[in-house]
């Protein structure tokens, strides 16, 4: 029995960090597409930021993953 809640648990923390991540790349996305609108000059440099956040954003899941096993 007990082992069995132990998986439950750890899936339970993977899940919630996918969650989260999911959450944050969709609002970076949202706030540079709309940052891009209200400056488009500065769409690279905005570009730049958001690839660099949402690749931080993913990293959370990987390190949840890597917790679990």
């Amino acid at each position: 029995m007990l082992p069995m809640l132990a998986e439950l648990t750890g899936n339970f923390h993977v899940a919630a960090a996918a969650l989260g991540a999911a959450i944050g790349v969709g609002i970076i996305g949202m706030k540079a597409s709309e940052a891009v609108g209200r400056n488009p000059g500065a769409a690279t440099k905005i570009l730049v930021q958001a690839i660099l956040s949402t690749a931080f954003a993913e990293g959370i899941v990987f390190f949840a993953i890597f917790l679990v096993q």
